[in-house]
């Protein structure tokens, strides 16, 4: 390994904060493991606590950009492309947009704006609001995306329009998981190259992300493990509880 990758490993393994951060992705990755969704409402309130905004975002992508890929083959065959191709459009548009305002924004701001997302989405989904699938035109999903990327620029949180809009609709299952999951992943890649393209990816968050990547992966592994699909209510309950309890306990009101 080149002197200057085995420094930055040794940075990141000696970040101040890393043993929170390792629980931190275990807890996400558990709850995504038998729930589905949820990492990025838990990682990100508790992951404000100890790194910069654009850092917060750089880490969660580096974490959770190769968890989905093998069951992406099988998402693209249950899924809507052209779904999701409105919803990607309607991303990329924003996107940029969400990252120039987070390059500006204050941690303060940041760690407030995180847990007020994670708070308020548990909440929607909770509501249990439903809509007709007939309502998801190209225009409504082309809106969710734009929502999205605005919402993960300044966040890494892309996912709560998108996944609101579709869990009120009447779509199968299947094809809810897919859409959001192959949507999410896009968002990944996006955000990355948006990075990659403006200069603003710093070798060290990322690195710290591929650490926390080992953890997230064993949480995966171990929530769906003891997934069982005749509790599926109960453990979105579990998710929706433990959201809110991260969202709250990593409100600045407590420093």
């Amino acid at each position: 390994m080149p002197e200057t990758e085995a420094h930055v490993l040794w940075q990141a393994l000696q970040f101040e904060g890393l043993i929170w951060l390792i629980t931190a992705a275990l807890l996400a990755g558990f709850v995504r493991g038998f729930s589905g969704f949820g990492s990025a409402l838990i990682f990100m309130p508790l992951a404000g606590q100890f790194l910069p905004p654009l850092w917060c975002v750089m880490t969660l992508v580096a974490m959770d950009i190769f968890g989905p890929v093998p069951n992406l083959p099988r998402a693209y065959r249950d899924g809507r492309p052209m779904m999701i191709l409105w919803m990607i459009l309607g991303m990329g548009l924003a996107l940029p947009l969400g990252l120039l305002v987070l390059g500006q924004m204050d941690t303060l701001l940041f760690r407030y704006l995180v847990s007020g997302i994670s708070l308020s989405a548990p909440l929607a989904l909770i509501a249990g609001f439903r809509i007709r699938t007939a309502f998801l035109t190209p225009k409504v999903l082309f809106g969710a995306g734009v929502c999205g990327g605005f919402l993960g620029g300044i966040s890494g949180m892309p996912g709560p329009p998108v996944i609101i809009l579709h869990m009120a609709s009447r779509l199968a299952p299947a094809i809810i998981r897919a859409n959001t999951m192959i949507y999410l992943f896009l968002f990944d890649l996006s955000l990355l190259l948006s990075m990659t393209l403006s200069g603003d990816l710093v070798a060290l968050p990322v690195v710290i992300g591929l650490v926390l990547l080992v953890p997230s992966m064993l949480g995966n592994i171990a929530g769906g493990y003891i997934f069982n699909p005749e509790k599926e209510i109960f453990y979105r309950w579990v998710a929706y509880i433990v959201t809110l309890a991260a969202a709250v306990g990593s409100l600045p009101l407590w420093d």
